[in-house]
């Protein structure tokens, strides 16, 4: 065991040194851990199974660097027992055979790699041998070559030198010729109209005859194409004043003139001056088309001509300038943006006075698409000039009309809903035939909030146009911010609520006598139709505008919330008037009947009087009205004999020893005072309570101002027995019918038995009437 353990070589010798096989395994072993840890890019510590950074080196770890055999033997000797050290031994045979059968498997494993590798080599070598031969042979060449070269360059350098020189010698005549004859070819070019050739001509020959005109010959060459430039000049200059020609033509001559030495600056207007003649003609052109007489294109067809005419004349101006006279600086640059902005004005006053002319329109596609090519159109000349700011001034006019074509929706949209108001009254007035029922409000208001809603939907679509990826300035900021929120949104949709919710408040300003010209009906749409808004249209609509309008502006926008709310105390108020309107109209029948009436004087009663059968169906028609709209609403509990009730004098215990046999004209004082208390003691009814959106609150609020002013109205009479005994049966009857219709019939209970007594205080002989015969009355009735 101690010999597997400390491995010895078995062919050590008992004289050899330390420094022999013993000493040289551990070495070996130490150097191929070292190649394994670098491999596989472990730490000492890692390698030996310890974290990184371990201090600690354990001798006796077998798979450690530092492992030391004699310290791992005689710590297992010192603390094993011989079982154990037996089992050790077993144990480290088993793991020396097993690491021995894995390097078998990996050298048979790695066989075929290594003999390929080594048939590989083989051939290298072949293959070096071989190409070193070729590489000899070839330097043997290229030694050989040189020599020849070096040999024909020897032979041929004289003749060389002379070639070089009579090469030089005709260059120079031919030049001299060149010179000659450069009058009589300046000559001929300007004969022949060729100015550019002849410029060309007299640049190359410019610096020679200046450099050489000392000699007679060269001078004279000099004078004569000087005067025949002098002529030329004159003919370009004649040519560009002439303006017949277009805008290169003429940018040819301003550069052949410079080309010349004429002065620039003077060039230079007289350049601006024809090309302002040239625009000038397609703007008057353009203002033309635009003239009372002949028939105005469109506006798509109008941003065509001037596009092409007038845009296209400016960019083609601008460039020619900007390449022509470059070398004037900043102070070029400056005359040609006034050039261009004041042109430029001009035509923009005719394009603005074009589309004044859509505004009436309906169709935005046609208007979008011309306002896309004249912004388009300007991309170019607002880049050549900068300075004249003319695509800025172009996207100013287009932001102009959107905010014009926006107004122009909102006063279309307002039309529309006024337009429906109209064709509600013509429904709600036009006569009934027998047989044929006219439309119902549900269905007018159907009908209303339709059209209403698919108007608002097709002004959505008309001015999403102005957005659109394809159209060049959507990507402006202010049509993805400001036109989206402050305009659309803002400025369209709430301001139409705005403007209906106004609408319908006029309505209630104003009312008359009578309500004025409004049918109630209306009012009662009207208030559906803005608590519809405030439910669920509202958010509908804002919503739809969000969704297609993504706007990137932080500007506040007003809640839905708020709106909502606007939308709802529309609706209540228009409620409240319609309870007022038709309260009113039954009131004024009640005052008529009473005020007209002789009570001291009037027969004893034998039926109801018609205006109280009148009141009753109208009431009823009322209920049927207001129910086509509005939900019925919560009652009270109502007892079982209301219908059964008898209003008489006596209906009221309090008002027994009131109007008791004993009564006498004499007491006076105790009747008013006891009248008093018991108005102390009776609950107290608000005549314009607060309505809410239910039948039974319409109704409700309608029949309190009616009985409230039939008994302001008992209050200024004097009524006879006869008299007394009408308004009891007239009570009756109200109270046999009306009670239905409110949310409390105590309500109707306690106004018209406040009628009877104040009929009876106001009554020198009050003597009732029998409540068994009111009754046969009512029922007949």
């Amino acid at each position: 065991m101690a010999a597997v353990a400390a491995g010895p070589s078995p062919g050590a010798g008992p004289g050899d040194s330390p420094e022999g096989p013993e000493a040289e395994a551990p070495e070996r072993r130490r150097k191929a851990h070292g190649m394994l840890k670098l491999y596989y890019g472990l730490s000492e510590g890692e390698a030996a199974g310890r974290p990184a950074g371990s201090e600690a080196l354990d001798p006796t770890d077998l798979n450690g660097a530092h492992f030391d055999p004699e310290v791992y033997l005689d710590k297992l000797r010192r603390e094993c027992p011989l079982a154990q050290l037996m089992d050790s031994e077993t144990d480290m045979v088993r793991q020396i055979r097993a690491l021995d059968s894995d390097m078998q498997t990996l050298v048979y494993e790695n066989y075929n790699k290594f003999i390929s590798a080594t048939d590989t080599i083989r051939k290298m070598k072949n293959d070096f041998r071989k190409m070193e031969d070729e590489m000899d042979r070839l330097a043997t060449n290229m030694a050989v070559i040189t020599d020849f070269s070096a040999r024909i360059s020897a032979t041929l350098q004289d003749r060389h030198e002379r070639i070089t020189k009579l090469a030089g010698v005709h260059a120079l005549l031919r030049k001299l010729q060149f010179l000659f004859e450069l009058p009589s070819r300046l000559t001929k070019c300007v004969e022949l109209g060729a100015y550019g050739e002849a410029v060309r001509y007299q640049g190359r020959a410019r610096a020679v005859l200046q450099q050489y005109q000392h000699l007679p010959s060269f001078r004279a060459i000099q004078d004569d194409c000087q005067v025949i430039t002098a002529r030329l000049a004159q003919q370009l200059r004649q040519r560009f004043r002439e303006g017949g020609s277009g805008a290169p033509e003429q940018a040819e001559c301003v550069e052949l003139l410079l080309a010349l030495g004429e002065p620039a600056e003077e060039l230079c207007e007289e350049f601006l001056a024809h090309a302002r003649g040239r625009l000038e003609e397609e703007l008057k052109s353009l203002a033309a088309e635009l003239g009372p007489s002949p028939p105005a294109p469109d506006v798509l067809e109008f941003t065509d001509r001037g596009g092409s005419g007038f845009v296209g004349g400016l960019c083609q101006v601008a460039t020619a300038y900007q390449e022509l006279f470059a070398a004037q600086g900043p102070a070029g640059s400056e005359k040609l943006s006034t050039f261009a902005r004041e042109l430029g004005g001009r035509y923009f006053a005719l394009v603005e006075q074009r589309l004044a002319q859509e505004q009436g329109g309906s169709d935005n596609s046609l208007l979008v698409r011309a306002l896309d090519r004249f912004h388009r159109r300007l991309q170019a000349p607002g880049a050549l000039l900068a300075g004249a700011r003319l695509a800025e001034a172009a996207t100013k006019i287009v932001e102009r009309v959107a905010r014009e074509r926006l107004g122009h929706h909102l006063h279309g949209l307002q039309v529309a809903f006024l337009g429906c108001l109209t064709d509600v009254r013509q429904a709600l007035a036009a006569p009934r035939l027998a047989g044929k029922e006219g439309p119902g409000l549900a269905e007018l208001l159907a009908n209303v909030a339709s059209s209403i809603l698919s108007h608002i939907k097709a002004s959505l679509a008309a001015v999403h146009l102005f957005t659109a990826k394809e159209v060049s300035f959507s990507n402006k900021p202010y049509f993805r911010g400001e036109f989206c929120s402050q305009g659309v949104r803002e400025g369209l949709i709430v301001g139409f609520i705005r403007s209906m919710c106004q609408t319908a408040q006029s309505f209630c300003d104003s009312p008359g006598e009578k309500g004025g010209a409004t049918p109630p009906a209306l009012l009662l749409l009207l208030s559906r139709l803005c608590l519809d808004y405030e439910t669920a249209t509202i958010s509908y609509i804002l919503t739809l505008t969000d969704e297609q309008f993504l706007g990137q502006d932080q500007s506040p926008v007003t809640p839905v919330s708020a709106l909502c709310a606007e939308a709802r105390e529309m609706a209540r108020r228009l409620l409240t008037h319609y309870v007022k309107v038709q309260g009113l109209v039954i009131s004024q029948m009640l005052r008529k009947s009473v005020e007209t009436r002789d009570w001291l004087s009037t027969l004893e009663p034998r039926n109801v009087r018609a205006v109280m059968k009148r009141v009753v169906e109208d009431t009823t028609a009322i209920d049927v009205q207001v129910g086509l709209l509005y939900e019925e609403g919560v009652r009270k509990a109502q007892s079982s004999d209301s219908s059964k009730r008898t209003f008489s004098v006596y209906s009221s215990s309090r008002q027994q020893g009131r109007y008791a046999p004993s009564y006498t004209p004499s007491a006076p004082m105790d009747t008013n005072l006891l009248s008093n208390i018991q108005k102390l003691f009776s609950e107290r009814i608000d005549v314009f309570s607060p309505v809410e959106f239910n039948k039974v609150s319409v109704l409700t609020g309608i029949i309190k101002i009616s009985l409230k002013t039939l008994l302001e109205c008992v209050r200024l009479r004097t009524f006879g027995r006869f008299g007394l005994q009408q308004v009891q049966v007239d009570c009756h009857f109200l109270q046999l019918y009306l009670w239905r219709f409110v949310a409390d019939e105590e309500l109707v209970h306690l106004l018209l038995d406040e009628v009877v007594a104040s009929a009876a205080l106001r009554c020198p002989d009050p003597v009732p009437m029998e409540p068994s015969v009111v009754e046969v009355i009512c029922e007949r009735g």
